[in-house]
């Protein structure tokens, strides 16, 4: 528990500090209307369900100012590279981008579901209402003229009984981009579901940039103003205390309260998205500029388990260990980019090993594997930091990597091979374990030669022990398992060509993390 305090407080300081926020701007928007002689009027049509639908309309443009920040990649690759009062720990928690978006994006659904229920109430009671005849305070406040003395005087939206909600819905600003917002939002959640983002990924893409429709859709929400609030001057000469309870009386011209004059609530949520929105039109712009500068192909190289590597240059490209570039392949698709890991270290021409698992990776390799002339154009936009770059920054690395995820650490430890080859003394760490677990043997091949390169290098400096590395095959037959055992006491790996062994089946964890823990005591 202690060492998951230590290791995640800010993450939980932070996540507590947006939800106090949400908390508190609902509960003093929802008093603020429930409470305010303002909308002492209009509370007697609505009730409470007009704290309810503006309360969580608060919260609901306090998310939306968020949901974008966290996808702004170059913002997060600024603040991961120039915040030194906080170093490692804050640039840990921007490699949780997406999961703040995500929820984000599950609180903006929560005030929507809000939001739509208060206003369901809203204009049952606008309607029941409007069709009142009882001469009820809510009747008569329903029946005010549309237009008094020039001014807009009404505060029901329905302007006759014969009026249906239905139509008000569509056919007014607010109701209209209501619906297209809440058709978008549901569009963009359910898109982006595991199942769907994993199978069909270009669903997800392309229903995913309905977001334009859904910000324009907020931003002139309300300008309607359909709910509507009492004036200041006809607050000052009539004020609801004093005459709400003589309302049959305002037409007597000897009556010292008159009829109350409305108007409607000026349109906040654009003030709210604004900032956020030319931020991220900036780094739009900046991903276009960064993608059209000329990428030339190097070197390209087929390995086994349908996985192609891609060796790039491109000109005022700098990177870091374990960051990540977004590729696009305009002969695929013009508007679809995808990430991937870079698999060299700074000090070579940057690469990235790209393994079939969708249409978009199957059609990039059979590509490729034509060899077509010229070869498919590539746009690379990048590179974007991660956790990874700090991983030199600690005495101790543990790298756990399965399948195609070890790409990460192929570029720490071909960066470690370019340091210990240059004598880098700023090298802070003394010992790394690496981790790999595959399902398949032919896996193995993509980063063969680096550990075997990576052994002779330890050999030759007498730092055997630098690197600890352990490889774990889950999917194997009883022919592998048997030729394996028959060859164990050879001086190389039956299945790798190198001198550590492969285990079979996962590892024991438990094990392993008390064997480095004995290994380095505090």
């Amino acid at each position: 528990m202690g060492n998951w305090v230590v290791n995640h407080w800010f993450s939980v300081l932070f996540l507590a500090t947006w939800l106090g926020l949400n908390v508190f701007l609902f509960v003093h928007a929802f008093l603020s209307f429930e409470k305010a002689n303002k909308y002492y009027y209009t509370r007697e049509i609505l009730g409470s369900a007009l704290a309810w639908a503006r309360a969580s309309a608060r919260c609901l443009n306090f998310n939306s100012m968020l949901i974008l920040l966290p996808v702004c990649r170059n913002l997060l690759s600024f603040l991961r590279g120039t915040c030194s009062f906080c170093r490692r720990t804050l640039r840990k928690q921007l490699d949780h981008n997406l999961t703040f978006h995500k929820l984000v994006a599950y609180m903006i659904c929560l005030h929507t579901a809000i939001h739509i229920i208060a206003h369901l109430f809203n204009f049952e009671h606008y309607s029941k209402s409007r069709q009142a005849t009882d001469g009820s305070l809510a009747s008569v406040l329903s029946t005010l003229p549309q237009r008094e003395k020039g001014e807009e005087s009404w505060l029901n939206p329905i302007s006759s009984p014969n009026t249906t909600v239905e139509y008000v819905t569509f056919t007014s600003i607010a109701g209209l981009t209501g619906v297209i917002i809440t058709i978008a939002l549901v569009l963009m959640v359910t898109s982006a579901m595991e199942f769907i983002r994993r199978s069909y990924f270009e669903v997800f893409w392309y229903t995913h940039h309905i977001f334009i429709i859904y910000f324009i859709g907020l931003g002139i929400h309300g300008i309607g103003g359909i709910v509507r609030g009492q004036t200041e001057e006809s607050l000052n000469a009539s004020h609801p205390h004093r005459c709400a309870e003589s309302f049959k009386r305002w037409d007597d011209h000897d009556s010292h309260c008159k009829h109350p004059q409305f108007e409607g609530l000026p349109a906040e949520s654009w003030k709210w998205i604004l900032a956020p929105g030319v931020l991220y039109i900036f780094e739009r712009i900046l991903r276009f500029y960064r993608s059209q500068q000329k990428v030339v192909i190097t070197k390209v190289v087929m390995h086994p388990s349908k996985v192609l590597e891609l060796q790039m240059n491109k000109r005022g490209f700098s990177m870091e260990v374990g960051q990540y570039i977004f590729v696009n392949c305009p002969s695929i698709s013009y508007l679809e980019w995808h990430p991937f890991t870079l698999t060299s270290a700074p000090e070579e021409d940057f690469s990235i090993h790209i393994r079939a698992a969708g249409d978009w990776t199957e059609n990039l390799i059979r590509a490729f594997e034509q060899q077509q002339s010229p070869i498919p154009r590539i746009e690379v936009d990048g590179p974007f930091g991660t956790v990874s770059e700090d991983v030199f920054q600690y005495e101790v690395a543990v790298l756990v990597g399965a399948g195609i995820g070890v790409t990460p650490f192929a570029s720490i430890l071909k960066s470690i091979w370019y340091k210990f080859r240059q004598a880098d003394h700023n090298l802070k760490t003394q010992t790394i374990y690496f981790y790999w677990i595959c399902r398949e043997t032919g896996a193995f091949a993509w980063f063969n030669d680096l550990l075997a390169s990576l052994e002779r290098e330890m050999e030759e400096l007498g730092k055997v022990d630098f690197l600890n590395y352990r490889l774990f095959l889950t999917g194997w037959d009883s022919n592998i398992a048997g030729h394996a055992a028959l060859n164990f006491d050879q001086a190389t790996d039956i299945l790798t060509g190198l001198k550590q062994k492969t285990s079979f089946g996962r590892p024991m964890w438990d094990n392993e993390f008390s064997t480095i823990a004995n290994a380095h005591p505090r």
